[in-house]
């Protein structure tokens, strides 16, 4: 989660043959995804929705974008146009208030555009929360697992900035000699290859707890003296994201219908000989900062998150800060015999994760608490999504397809 940019990127620049291999190993273009205009009628829950508690969201989004330059072009895929085409629509949500007739407003200056790939409308959409671990400022007999901050050599280089087939994509690595080499991979830094170098953030007591706040992106810690402080995404290693869930279901570990967070936690519980191998399968790495006091989590269009509107998204398919009217599922928390609750709500697009990919895919954030990790634990629901364009905006969107 979080923007980021580094200083070594000047310096990467002039030295891009040596990465040559990488950016041939990552040139597959993403499929294209198919956008038809429906009426707001079309998206299912549309009159029900409580479009105010949307608001913070756009809000956010619209505050962000106003601090751009007009011809910058939103973070993501080319679909959402450039701040410009969004400042009409921003000066709105802007000053609404709460009592505003927003969906009036919304079926004026938006186009709902239905999002399909090869004809396929459905896709997978899980939840993500903040969560809540115990730590220390020392390393003690309890507390021996780091959270560690960004190494200063590590270096991430915008893939886009080479060739334009890459935008949205980005290698990290460090310097050796005039080459960008891989940095260390999760097992090789569980394993001390970091140490000494007093890069530890802080120390948690449960590498399991730690293992998933990497998943998370960012989280609370109950300090020892009483102090809770929040932690957020500040950097990753560079290494693929591989979900260990999907590992123990092409095991035979755990069956595909019962896998979740939960089942993931049992099963490391009841193997602890194994333990270690199961979360060093996912050599993506996350390295952490501390957040101010009132900050929210972070997502990667920089913007602070709000519980049950924010999405995380591919970027390559998606832009980042534009809203997107979501139709899918989720668990029911009171339920344990696995019954869902329809989710039809105004979301708006502010994150990324290693995990998040596809063109139809989506991350909803459910907040902070044991009702956000209940959820989000166990959410792998089927469902589908329409973007929501200015209207002038969609019109040069479609027009541009149909004649390309």
């Amino acid at each position: 989660m979080a923007g980021r940019a580094f200083k070594y990127i000047g310096f990467i620049a002039l030295m891009a043959l040596p990465i040559v291999a990488a950016l041939l190993l990552l040139s597959r273009k993403p499929a294209g995804l198919s956008f038809r205009p429906v009426p707001f009628i079309a998206l299912p829950g549309w009159q029900t929705d409580t479009l105010a508690d949307a608001l913070p969201a756009l809000r956010k989004s619209c505050e962000s974008m106003k601090r751009q330059p007009d011809a910058r072009r939103l973070p993501g895929a080319a679909l959402g146009g450039t701040m410009a085409d969004w400042a009409e629509v921003c000066a709105h949500i802007l000053t609404a208030g709460p009592n505003d007739d927003l969906r009036r407003f919304f079926e004026e200056a938006f186009q709902p555009l239905e999002v399909s790939l090869g004809g396929e409308t459905r896709g997978m959409f899980t939840g993500y929360y903040e969560t809540l671990l115990q730590g220390s400022e020392h390393q003690s007999e309890r507390y021996q697992v780091p959270l560690h901050m960004k190494p200063p050599e590590l270096v991430s280089v915008d893939l886009g900035a080479f060739r334009p087939d890459l935008k949205g994509r980005r290698i990290a690595g460090k310097l050796k000699g005039d080459r960008l080499v891989p940095y260390y991979d999760r097992e090789a830094i569980s394993s001390g290859a970091i140490d000494g170098r007093e890069l530890e953030l802080l120390w948690v007591d449960d590498p399991v707890d730690a293992f998933f706040l990497h998943i998370q992106g960012s989280g609370r810690v109950l300090m020892d003296d009483g102090r809770l402080v929040r932690v957020g995404y500040s950097s990753q290693n560079g290494h693929t994201y591989t979900a260990v869930g999907r590992q123990l279901i092409a095991e035979g570990e755990v069956p595909r219908e019962k896998m979740s967070m939960q089942a993931i936690r049992t099963w490391l519980s009841e193997n602890p000989d194994r333990a270690a191998a199961l979360l060093n399968s996912n050599a993506s790495y996350v390295f952490f900062r501390l957040l101010e006091d009132g900050d929210g989590p972070f997502g990667s269009a920089n913007v602070a998150l709000t519980a049950g509107r924010s999405l995380a998204v591919d970027r390559n398919h998606l832009s980042l800060h534009v809203p997107v009217w979501l139709s899918a599922s989720y668990p029911d928390p009171a339920s344990r015999s696995g019954d869902a609750l329809p989710l039809n709500r105004l979301m708006v697009a502010q994150d990324t994760g290693g995990a998040i990919r596809g063109e139809i895919r989506g991350d909803v954030f459910w907040g902070f608490g044991d009702e956000a990790e209940e959820i989000a634990g166990r959410m792998a629901n089927r469902g589908r999504y329409w973007v929501l364009l200015p209207k002038p905006l969609a019109t040069r969107l479609l027009e541009d397809r149909a004649g390309g």
